[in-house]
């Protein structure tokens, strides 16, 4: 009898055990799945953030253009794809610098977006004429304008902008990005950011040599002879067909 008494309890401490060690595993495994790879505003989720503007800005751009202008025209900032990098940082900053209005009152959200906007705008269109010698707008000939690089008007789209962004874009935004599956966006993100910082770096670069050779500077080494061969003024006048060379000061 005590022989079978212990074979009674060996198999219920055995069975105990298993369903501890199972409940356990299970619940990591849920938790595991319901946390997403760009939970909050993570670096994940800043650079879908990111890649995602650098898109649609291009697109919206060409589309309001095409309205107004009743033809196509690059609006792209990069040699490779449809992206544009100001819009890309300009998302980045209005989910940095905004979305803690997001309770505010619509008012405070307007005043926001146009102060953040117009600072951004002005400080791209600075950046480029110091480091290119080149600008891509001029708001000289409309009114209110500061220095020719930002205007009221734009101002004032900066704050339709911002009130859009905050209200409607990226809270959608926020959720289609933490809907993609962990190991898929993890790879994914990791191979737009070679492509993207590639893009980047080649077109500055191209940039800076199509600007040198506007002053007729030669080449100086192999890389600026690349440079001169495969990405000659004729191809990024179409990529850039509204950059105008101007004094650097």
């Amino acid at each position: 009898m005590l022989l079978n008494k212990n074979l009674l309890k060996f198999p219920k401490k055995t069975l105990e055990k298993q369903e501890f060690i199972s409940i356990k595993d299970i619940q990591e495994q849920t938790e595991t799945k319901s946390v997403s790879f760009a939970v909050g505003l993570n670096f994940y989720k800043l650079f879908w953030i990111f890649f995602i503007g650098d898109f649609l800005g291009v697109v919206i751009e060409s589309i309001w253009c095409l309205i107004t202008k009743f033809h196509f025209e690059s609006r792209s900032g990069l040699i490779y794809g449809p992206f544009n990098p100001v819009y890309g940082f300009g998302a980045l900053i209005a989910a940095l610098g905004l979305n803690w209005l997001s309770k505010k009152r619509d008012l405070w959200i307007f005043i926001g977006g146009a102060i953040l906007g117009s600072i951004f705008e002005y400080l791209c269109s600075w950046i480029q004429q110091r480091i290119f010698s080149t600008v891509s707008w001029n708001y000289g000939n409309m009114p209110f304008n500061f220095h020719g690089r930002i205007s009221l008007l734009y101002s004032l789209f900066w704050g339709i902008l911002a009130l859009i962004w905050v209200k409607d874009c990226y809270p959608w935004l926020s959720s289609f990005i933490e809907k993609i599956p962990n190991k898929t966006g993890v790879y994914l993100t990791w191979m737009l950011v070679i492509f993207m910082l590639f893009n980047i770096f080649i077109s500055a670069f191209a940039v800076e040599r199509m600007s040198q050779r506007h002053v007729g500077i030669p080449a100086n080494s192999s890389f600026e002879q690349f440079l001169d061969k495969h990405y000659n003024d004729k191809l990024l006048k179409k990529v850039y067909p509204n950059m105008i060379y101007v004094d650097k000061n």
